[in-house]
């Protein structure tokens, strides 16, 4: 099993971007951080890297629902997906597995909500290059 999810699509950067974060929406997450890798590493290191940006995503429900069945699940909160250039007009979108990383935590009730987040996220991933 993969810890993530992926898909490789056409388009600009900025137009993937903004259908990620209303494919996310539409999935019930809404987007707590955006980290611009590129700029970060231009600013801190001076160095040129391709547009790569890690969005935080939270699904306040599940969230909450996870918190309450282990409260140390927080040190693996929120959900990271990622953009990233891949080459001309071609861009990797990728999102985490929850169920990989849940794994080391030894808790059934946990791993179903795992599963449904799991679900969530792999379907923003796979209507990334589906029209809407």
């Amino acid at each position: 099993m993969n810890y993530y999810f992926s898909t490789i699509t056409k388009g600009s950067f900025e137009t993937i971007e903004a259908k990620v974060i209303e494919l996310l929406k539409d999935e019930g997450f809404g987007v707590l951080t955006e980290i611009d890798i590129q700029q970060t590493l231009k600013n801190k290191l001076d160095v040129d890297f391709k547009k790569y940006k890690i969005l935080g995503a939270c699904n306040p429900p599940f969230a909450y629902k996870a918190l309450q069945v282990e409260n140390k699940i927080g040190t693996m909160l929120p959900c990271n997906v990622i953009i990233q250039e891949s080459g001309a007009n071609t861009i990797e979108v990728s999102a985490i597995n929850p169920m990989v990383s849940m794994q080391a935590v030894k808790n059934d009730q946990l791993h179903e909500v795992g599963k449904l987040v799991s679900e969530k996220l792999e379907n923003v991933i796979k209507n990334i290059t589906n029209e809407k």
